[in-house]
C-alpha cells in the first residue's frame, strides 16, 4: 500500500469494518492496473507482436477495470453495492482472462510472467472484498 493511499484511507470519516480488506483490494487493483499497462508496452516491443495481439488486448481491458475498480472501491462513503459487486466480479473476469493469457507466453516473456502473477493477486484480494461484504 502506498504511503499516500494509506494516509488518504485513515483520515476517512467512515472506517468500515473490512478496511484491511479494503486497502488491499485497492492497492492489488492499482498495482494490477500498472502491471497490465506495462506488459502491454512490452508486448508491442517484441519482434512478435502479432502473435501477442490477444494478450495486448486482454492487458488493456484488464488495465481499465482494475483501475476502475480500484477508485470505486476507494469510496468509501455511502457505497452501492450492487454497484461494487458488478466492478468486482468484472475485475476478477477480466484478471483470470488476462492471466491464463500472460500464462502461455510467461515462458519467453518475463513482463507477462509478471502481469499474470499481478493479475492473479488482483483477483484473489477482489474475491476476498466480495467474501466480506454484507
Amino acid at each position: 500500500m502506498t504511503k499516500h493511499l494509506q494516509a488518504m484511507l485513515d483520515s476517512q470519516p467512515h472506517h468500515p469494518s473490512a478496511q484491511d480488506v479494503i486497502q488491499r483490494c485497492i492497492a492489488a487493483c492499482l498495482d494490477c492496473s500498472a502491471a497490465c499497462t506495462s506488459c502491454a508496452d512490452a508486448c508491442l516491443s517484441e519482434p512478435k507482436v502479432a502473435d501477442l495481439v490477444y494478450c495486448i488486448r486482454l492487458d488493456l481491458d484488464c488495465a481499465d477495470l482494475c483501475a476502475t475498480t480500484g477508485r470505486i472501491v476507494g469510496r468509501l462513503t455511502k457505497p452501492n453495492k450492487a454497484t461494487m459487486a458488478g466492478a468486482l466480479q468484472a475485475c476478477i473476469a477480466a484478471c483470470e482472462a488476462c492471466a491464463a493469457e500472460c500464462e502461455k507466453h510467461a515462458g519467453m516473456h518475463a513482463h507477462c510472467r509478471i502481469c499474470a502473477e499481478a493479475c492473479r493477486d488482483c483477483a484473489r484480494a477482489c474475491q476476498e472484498l466480495l467474501d466480506v461484504m454484507p
